[in-house]
C-alpha cells in the first residue's frame, strides 16, 4: 500500500509541478526574475544561458527534499522525485524539442507535440517580458487562440515565424520552412 502512496505522490507532484511552473514563469520569470530570464528570450551564446540558475534553483529543492525524505521525513522524498520527473519532461520537451540545446532534429508536424511546439514559438513571438501568451511548459493552449490573443494584446499578428522551427536563435529561411509548422490561418 505504500508503494501505492509513493506513486500517487510523485503523479500528483509532477502535475502539480506544471501550474508552479506556469506560475513562476508567468509572475516570476516574466516579472522580478526578468534578469535571468531575459537570456531565455535573446539568442543563446554557447551551451547555457543565465536562465539556466532557475533549473539549478529547482533542482536544489528537490535535492534538499530528497534528502529529509530519505532521512526520515516521509513523503518528502517522493515530493522531490515528483519534482525530478518534472524536470527531466522539462528538459525533453522543452529545451530539447522546443530550443533544441541537445542535438535533437525532430519538428513535430502532428498531434500535441506539434501544438506544445507551436505554442512556445508564439510564447517568444514577442520581443520583452510584457505581453507573452502561453506560460505553460508541458501545457499549451491551441495556437489559434494564442495567435487571437497576441492580435488582441498587440493589435497586429505575430511575427510570421513565431511558430517555425528555429536554429541557433535565427529564424529558419522560408524556402526551409513548411506550411504544415503553422496552425491554420483564421478568418480575419
Amino acid at each position: 500500500m505504500l508503494v501505492l502512496w509513493n506513486t500517487l505522490i510523485v503523479i500528483t507532484t509532477f502535475c502539480l509541478m506544471e501550474i508552479v511552473a506556469t506560475l513562476a514563469h508567468k509572475y516570476i520569470m516574466h516579472g522580478w526574475g526578468w534578469g535571468w530570464h531575459r537570456s531565455h528570450h535573446e539568442p543563446r551564446h554557447g551551451w547555457f544561458e543565465v536562465n539556466d540558475l532557475y533549473a539549478v534553483v529547482f533542482a536544489l529543492l528537490a535535492i534538499v527534499l530528497i534528502a529529509l525524505g530519505t532521512a526520515g521525513w516521509w513523503p518528502l522524498q517522493w515530493l522531490g522525485a515528483g519534482m525530478t520527473l518534472y524536470g527531466l519532461f522539462y528538459f525533453l520537451v522543452h529545451d530539447g524539442l522546443v530550443h533544441r540545446r541537445w542535438p535533437f532534429n525532430y519538428i513535430p508536424r502532428r498531434g500535441y507535440l506539434k501544438r506544445l511546439y507551436q505554442a512556445h514559438r508564439l510564447h517568444h513571438a514577442v520581443n520583452g517580458k510584457e505581453g507573452c501568451v502561453s506560460f505553460g511548459f508541458l501545457y499549451a493552449a491551441k495556437p489559434e487562440a494564442l495567435q487571437a490573443e497576441l492580435r488582441r494584446r498587440h493589435g497586429r499578428k505575430p511575427k510570421a515565424d513565431a511558430a517555425r522551427a528555429r536554429r541557433d536563435g535565427k529564424p529558419v529561411a522560408q524556402s526551409e520552412s513548411r506550411a504544415q509548422d503553422l496552425p491554420p490561418k483564421s478568418a480575419e
